[in-house]
């Protein structure tokens, strides 16, 4: 082998090392950013109540679009409504003006669970 191919491999090694640096600090600092985002034991278990529940019409996260149309996005309702302000109506069951929605009846706790995870959509 000549010099020249012994450089040539020598650079191939080098930049793919440089390259798979790169993306390992690429991938820490995507993790580090979802790890700041996580969940309070109260929002998780909101998450969890909405997903199970809702998702199936309403998107539940900060990007998707809602799979029924007419449901609205949660992460859109801060927009509409004070977060604090829907405490009540998810207390006495939700209501709506469209025969598709079903009423929910939540205990008080489901209540917190729930408006904990919406404030993190704000």
């Amino acid at each position: 082998m000549t010099m020249f191919h012994r450089n040539k491999t020598a650079r191939k090694k080098h930049f793919g090392m440089i390259l798979a640096a790169a993306l390992l600090m690429f991938a820490m600092s995507a993790i580090s950013a979802a790890a700041a985002e996580v969940l309070s034991p109260a929002a998780q278990r909101g998450l969890v109540l909405v997903r199970t529940n809702c998702s199936q019409c309403h998107s539940v996260d900060k990007i998707s679009e809602s799979p029924l149309k007419i449901a609205p996005p949660f992460r859109t309702l801060h927009t509409k409504y004070a977060i604090e302000s829907l405490r009540r109506p998810l207390s006495e069951g939700v209501l709506t003006g469209h025969p598709t929605m079903p009423v929910f009846r939540l205990d008080p706790g489901q209540v917190e669970d729930i408006i904990a995870f919406f404030k993190t959509l704000e």
